[in-house]
């Protein structure tokens, strides 16, 4: 399931991203964590912190560290808790995903009702990103959502 919306060494694409040959990426596992969310969030700042300008947490790095907690958030709620946060930076883009154990993939509320209450996750992580998407696996499934690479230099 795919939905889409519309190098990070200062190469050739301009950015001011600080990435080693090749992007990097970083687990954090949450299976069993007290407060996974807050964790996830900090994790998310850690890594954006090392990888962006200083002038991006102005900017896009709320909406990835809010993409983050949507993503947590659900996969507490729906997902029967959450079992890892990957990012993943290359030179064309982040990537998001968090893996939980239900192999039910996520339907947005269609209608969106601003509203009601509840179901305003996956309508925040669909307006805020670039792409999102959810795989099954073995172990139930991941929720991906990606942010363009040009989009961090940008505060």
């Amino acid at each position: 399931m795919t939905m889409s919306r519309g190098a990070l060494d200062g190469g050739p694409h301009g950015t001011g991203l600080v990435l080693p040959a090749g992007g990097q990426r970083r687990r954090l596992p949450l299976l069993g964590l007290p407060k996974p969310v807050a964790r996830a969030r900090a994790h998310t700042v850690l890594a954006l912190g090392d990888w962006c300008p200083p002038r991006t947490a102005d900017g896009i790095a709320e909406d990835i560290v809010l993409v983050v907690a949507e993503l947590v958030g659900n996969a507490m709620l729906h997902g029967g808790g959450p079992l890892e946060l990957v990012l993943d930076l290359t030179g064309d883009r982040l990537r998001i995903e968090v893996s939980d154990r239900s192999g039910d993939l996520p339907a947005p509320r269609e209608p969106h009702h601003p509203a009601l209450p509840g179901g305003h996750g996956l309508f925040i992580v669909q307006r805020i990103a670039d792409r999102w998407g959810a795989e099954r696996h073995a172990l139930g499934k991941t929720i991906w959502a990606e942010f363009d690479a040009g989009r961090l230099d940008r505060a």
